[in-house]
């Protein structure tokens, strides 16, 4: 391990302890979920039939009520995260969008997201969210099921292309291959607005190699952790490439910290230590990168002048 570096932390008491020797005032999380309350329980009942979706169970580390929810991001150290929110049918995004805006209103650490699908109207609801304040959207074409370059959707890509808003996009073909998932087909939607911000939610997952050259290709293409290299996804979807943390070092400072809380099958911890492990392997990265993809980058993409401040969740 580099001298540089602390140990990594041994478990989510020491978390707090790691995040302050890497000298950072919090952490900033690109990619937790907050839904209203019969949606995430829905979701968690898809988890507690995970034996039958992926062929293996996947216990919900942080089935708490919400309030018990954020209280855990602050006690971890996460200053400030997204809270990301996704429809799975038309008539679902406006509705969740209103309701993750007017939960950011009431709870200091979120940032403003929204979400879309294509359908008509996508950018009246998707004007409304940005003029309120939306910092980041998310995108899930594996749950939405839907092709990211129907035309319903181009102009909702243009304004955000425009407006610099970030978009975390699960379009990758895990956990399970999607009938319009596939770095190949985003990369259509790249091609077509190539100035949109997008982050590619678990590093394109399974297929990191795709996701680094994609993002060779556009400069606006980021990744980011969720899941990434954490025992239980290698297990479930194959290891990483063997020369990943070198990739990264090439890649520069486009790496973001995403977790996936609360529908983790293991502590918050465990992808910190996978990310610090990445650090570790390569003498390029070390400290500096582990202060850009835990703090820094978020911050600068989610737009936050001093993330480490409101003073708590």
């Amino acid at each position: 391990m580099s001298p540089a570096l602390p140990a990594p932390p041994v478990d989510d008491a020491d978390v707090p302890r790691w995040v302050a020797e890497l000298g950072l005032p919090g952490l900033v999380d690109i990619h937790v979920h907050f839904l209203p309350e019969p949606v995430i329980r829905k979701v968690w009942a898809y988890f507690d039939r995970a034996r039958e979706h992926y062929g293996t169970d996947w216990p919900i580390t942080y089935r708490f009520d919400e309030q018990t929810r954020v209280r855990v991001l602050r006690e971890l150290g996460v200053r400030r995260f997204a809270p990301l929110v996704y429809p799975h049918k038309p008539g679902m995004a406006a509705w969740l969008t209103d309701w993750v805006l007017e939960f950011a209103e009431r709870t200091p650490a979120a940032v403003p997201t929204a979400t879309l699908f294509p359908e008509p109207g996508v950018e009246d609801y998707l004007g409304r969210a940005l003029d309120a304040g939306a910092r980041c959207l998310k995108v899930h074409v594996q749950v939405g099921s839907f092709d990211p370059r129907d035309p319903l959707l181009t102009p909702a890509w243009g304004m955000l292309s425009d407006a610099g808003v970030p978009v975390v996009v699960h379009c990758g073909h895990g956990p399970l291959r999607g009938a319009h998932t596939g770095l190949d087909v985003f990369a259509e939607v790249l091609a077509a607005h190539p100035s949109l911000v997008t982050v590619l939610a678990h590093a394109g997952m399974p297929d990191y190699a795709d996701a680094l050259a994609l993002a060779g290709r556009f400069d606006q293409v980021y990744l980011d952790t969720t899941m990434v290299g954490t025992p239980f996804i290698e297990r479930l979807m194959g290891p990483l490439p063997g020369d990943w943390s070198a990739r990264l070092a090439d890649l520069g400072d486009r790496v973001v910290l995403g977790s996936d809380f609360p529908q983790l099958p293991y502590t918050y911890a465990e992808q910190l230590r996978a990310v610090h492990d990445w650090a570790a392997a390569d003498d390029r990265l070390g400290a500096d990168f582990l202060r850009a993809v835990l703090h820094d980058t978020p911050s600068r993409l989610l737009g936050l002048d001093g993330a480490d401040q409101p003073g708590g969740a």
